[in-house]
């Protein structure tokens, strides 16, 4: 699988660490708010949109999956597209198949056709977004890289903040389908964000080596490294249980007699602790004592989550699920800040695009595994504690497969040169010495003076190699 690649990210160009990269990050917060919050936010409208199909709440629910499954398992495709096109077209692109599917679906009169338009469309444009957006976000930032994560990262429960009651606020007042055509008004500030991953370019210089060979569009040689294989496997046991709590937490607090706006509050408190615990998360990671054990640090984080859940599953009143939801938030959100850091601090700038892809294509069927098991387990015992205690395991489970598996499994690797450490020593190799003590005038004159006889030169000590 070969081609030219557009937008690769240069060799020998150094991160910025600011300067434009403060729009890029941005853009990537813009975007992982929109990718993240919207399959949850579109769920204000299921209502209306039950009372207007004659369907069950099941089959609503369909709409947010096929959204997180294009989100998810299109990481493959993303990644082709990107190592092909570059990061900023595959963006706009994105930006209008977004918006446009959400236009579309206000003229639905099926609910087949709004899984086709919001779910597939909607549900790729955003896909086309986000792993781009992360990239740049990779190119752009080096030394302030955890930091500049965290805070992309906490897009994700702003938006959520801001969007679900927006929609509220639109269909109230427009309806659904007013509500749909809106939203896809205000999907077009992806392109607008695409439009800020400006691509880095090295400043050609006189005397530099032939061109780099075209890179695959899909690298599959990061399944040869061992770090890669162990983050990919535990990344997907820990979606398993991850996503579980938020969704049953609200209908576990009226299982114990809680009125249906105190418990609604309680994703309210979680969503609020889990904006500041991201920026944190990503500051602490980039202390210069902490980076070089990042992967330790996201083990702890998900060893944290997993046991918070299982705390979790002992609350009897509200409370204990309170107290839940702050610390679950706070593991949450380091979770968040810390998973793409580490899989860039694994594979390098120039397999990231392909390595995240992957990573999302084998997430992408554990989300569709993971709360649909939770709620297979409500049906057959009714009792919420075991779902809490599903979730916990898995998770748990997960930050010991990374956690032993680095320990064990991973031998530290030698430091690569930073690229622009690399361009100097290279300049230094092609540069003559300054302080030699030798007139290279000397040297020509001693060579062409040297006699030859019968075609063959004599050779002296000097002269010999």
């Amino acid at each position: 699988m070969g081609g030219a690649v557009v937008d690769e990210g240069p060799t020998g160009v150094k991160a910025p660490d600011g300067g434009w990269g403060w729009a890029v990050l941005f853009g990537c917060f813009v975007i992982t708010g929109f990718s993240y919050a919207f399959p949850k936010a579109v769920s204000v409208f299921f209502k209306e949109l039950m009372r207007e199909f004659g369907i069950g709440y099941s089959d609503t629910a369909w709409i947010s999956s096929i959204l997180l499954a294009m989100l998810y398992g299109t990481g493959p495709l993303c990644s082709v597209c990107v190592n092909r096109f570059g990061c900023r077209p595959v963006m706009l692109v994105g930006g209008l198949f977004a918006s446009l599917g959400m236009v579309a679906a206000s003229f639905c009169r099926s609910i087949i056709q709004v899984y086709l338009t919001t779910g597939v469309i909607t549900g790729l444009g955003l896909a086309l977004n986000f792993q781009p957006s992360l990239i740049m976000l990779n190119r752009y930032f080096s030394k302030r890289r955890p930091m500049a994560n965290g805070l992309a990262a906490a897009g994700s429960p702003v938006f959520l903040c801001a969007l679900s009651p927006l929609g509220q606020l639109l269909q109230d007042r427009y309806g659904w389908r007013g509500g749909f055509l809106i939203l896809g008004g205000l999907l077009l500030n992806c392109c607008v964000c695409g439009a800020l991953m400006r691509p880095l370019v090295a400043v050609a210089q006189p005397g530099s080596g032939p061109p780099r060979p075209s890179r695959r569009l899909l690298d599959l040689s990061v399944f040869r490294d061992r770090g890669f294989v162990l983050y990919a496997v535990a990344a997907s046991v820990m979606v398993l249980g991850l996503f579980i709590p938020p969704v049953f937490v609200v209908s576990y607090a009226k299982d114990l007699g809680v009125p249906d706006t105190k418990a609604a509050f309680l994703l309210t408190v979680l969503g609020f602790i889990d904006i500041f615990a991201r920026p944190a998360a990503g500051f602490v990671a980039g202390l210069g004592k902490v980076r070089p054990y990042s992967v330790y640090l996201f083990s702890f984080s998900m060893f944290f989550n997993g046991f918070a859940d299982l705390a979790g599953s002992t609350a009897g009143d509200y409370g204990g699920l309170v107290v839940f939801c702050i610390f679950f938030g706070i593991s949450y959100g380091m979770v968040g800040a810390l998973q793409f850091e580490v899989l860039m601090a694994i594979v390098g700038t120039h397999k990231f695009s392909s390595a995240i892809g992957l990573v999302l294509l084998m997430e992408a069927v554990a989300v569709l595994i993971g709360p649909p098991s939770g709620g297979k387990l409500l049906d057959a015992t009714h009792v919420y504690k075991y779902v809490f205690i599903l979730a916990g395991a898995e998770v748990l489970t997960s930050s010991l497969i990374l956690l032993l598996g680095n320990f064990f499994c991973i031998r530290k690797k030698p430091k690569e040169p930073q690229p622009e450490v690399a361009a100097a020593e290279e300049e230094k190799l092609h540069k003559p010495p300054a302080d030699s003590g030798v007139d290279l005038r000397e040297v020509e004159h001693f060579l062409k003076a040297e006699p030859e006889k019968n075609g063959e030169v004599i050779h002296t000590p000097e002269t010999s190699v």
